[in-house]
C-alpha cells in the first residue's frame, strides 16, 4: 500500500501567533494545545519520531493533526465530532434555556423538569438546566395562587380595616371575629406510634367521626387575647349569641369596633336590631375574597397546627373541652399580631 506523503508545514506569522496563543492557554483547552504543539514542531522541522518521544503522541495522531492542518490550517485543529454538545453554560445557551422554560412542553405536560428540557435541548447533562433556572430564579416546578377581590369598594374597606391595626380608636375595644365552621370531632380506630429516635409521630390511617362542632372567635387585636365559643352549627343566631357574649365581655361604655368577614349570617336583620340597640358597636367589614385581612384567621391557623390537625378527639364534648382549654391557656400569655406595612400612606389617609 503506498504511503502518503504531506508536503512541509510552512506558517504565517498569524498562523504562527494563533498557534503559540493555543498552546500557552491556561485555560483554554487542553486537547487544541496538544494538536498546536504538533504543529509547532512539524514547522520547526522536528521528525515523527522526535515528537513522539517529547509530547508523547503517537504517528498516527499526528499525522491525523497535521493532515487536518493542511486541509482547513488553524480552523482544521477543531474537533469534528457529530452532535457536539455544549460543554459550558454560555450566555447564549442560557438565554435559550430560558425561553424554552417559558413555553410549555410538547408531550402534554404542564411544566418541564431539568432532564425533560435536558432532552429536548440535546444538552449533555440536565445541571445546565439546573444552573440556569438557578441564577434566574425559576422553579417551574412550584404553583403559588392567589385569592383577587372583585370587590368596588376594596380600598375603602381595607383602609378602614388597616387603619384600626394601625391606628385604633382612643380607649376603643378592637375585636377582629370569625368563625371556623365544621370542625371535625376524629377519632383514630388503631394506636397512635410515638416518636422515636428517627422516626417521626405516626397515627393509623383509619379514623371515626363523631361529629362536628363550630368554633366562634374574637382577637383582641391589642393585647392579643381571644373571646371563644363553640356552637353545633353557624347559624345566625349563634353568631348574635356570640357577639353579645363578646360585647358584655367589655365595659358598658367602652366603643366596640368589630372586624368580620361578609358571611350572610353577619347581615341579618337580626343583626341589624342588635346593632340599632347596642350603638357603641360598630361593624367593618373586609372586602369580598380578602379574609386575609382578617387576623383571627392567622390564630385560626395557629389552633389548627396546635390541636387540630393532630388531635384525637373521642366525642364531640372532647373536641369542645379541648379547644377551650387551648383557648385559657393561650389566654395566659396572649400575643397580638404585628403587621408590618412597607407604606400605611397608600392606604391609610
Amino acid at each position: 500500500m503506498p504511503q502518503t506523503i504531506f508536503p512541509d508545514i510552512v506558517l504565517s506569522a498569524d498562523e504562527r501567533r494563533a498557534l503559540e496563543g493555543l498552546k500557552r492557554a491556561g485555560r483554554g483547552r487542553a486537547d487544541l494545545a496538544r494538536r498546536a504543539r504538533i504543529i509547532l514542531r512539524l514547522a520547526a522541522g522536528a521528525s515523527y519520531q522526535d515528537i513522539e518521544g517529547g509530547l508523547g503522541e503517537s504517528s498516527r495522531t499526528i499525522g491525523k493533526w497535521k493532515r487536518r492542518f493542511l486541509e482547513a490550517r488553524v480552523d482544521g485543529l477543531n474537533g469534528r465530532y457529530r452532535g457536539n454538545t455544549a460543554t459550558v453554560l454560555t450566555p447564549r445557551l442560557e438565554a435559550r434555556i430560558l425561553a424554552w422554560t417559558r413555553t410549555p412542553p410538547t408531550d402534554g405536560s404542564t411544566h418541564w423538569s431539568t432532564r425533560k428540557l435536558a432532552k429536548a435541548l440535546k444538552l449533555s447533562s440536565h445541571t445546565f438546566v439546573q444552573r440556569a433556572w438557578q441564577r434566574a430564579g425559576l422553579q417551574p416546578h412550584r404553583l403559588e395562587r392567589y385569592m383577587r377581590s372583585t370587590d368596588p369598594d376594596f380600598e375603602t374597606k381595607a383602609a378602614d380595616v388597616i387603619g384600626l391595626y394601625l391606628d385604633p380608636p382612643q380607649h376603643a375595644a378592637v375585636f377582629a371575629v370569625d368563625e371556623k365552621t365544621a370542625i371535625q370531632a376524629l377519632d383514630r380506630l388503631d394506636p397512635v406510634l410515638p416518636l422515636s429516635s428517627g422516626r417521626a409521630e405516626r397515627h393509623g390511617f383509619e379514623y371515626h367521626r363523631h361529629g362536628t362542632l363550630s368554633l366562634y372567635a374574637a382577637f383582641n387585636t391589642r393585647t392579643g387575647e381571644v373571646f371563644g365559643q363553640t356552637a353545633p352549627r353557624h347559624t345566625s343566631d349563634d353568631f348574635l349569641a356570640f357577639l353579645t357574649q363578646v360585647v358584655d365581655s367589655q365595659p358598658r361604655q367602652r366603643e366596640i369596633h368589630i372586624i368580620l368577614d361578609n358571611l350572610a349570617t353577619h347581615k341579618t336583620q337580626k343583626v341589624r336590631t342588635f346593632l340599632a340597640t347596642h350603638t357603641r358597636v360598630h361593624l367593618h367589614f373586609t372586602p369580598t375574597y380578602s379574609s386575609w385581612l382578617n387576623q383571627v384567621e392567622l390564630w385560626f391557623a395557629k389552633i389548627e397546627r396546635d390541636v387540630l390537625a393532630r388531635g384525637i378527639f373521642t366525642s364531640v364534648a372532647d373536641l369542645r373541652r379541648k379547644i377551650l382549654r387551648y383557648i385559657r391557656r393561650y389566654n395566659d400569655e396572649p400575643k397580638p399580631i404585628r403587621w408590618a406595612y412597607a407604606d400605611p400612606s397608600r392606604r391609610i389617609a
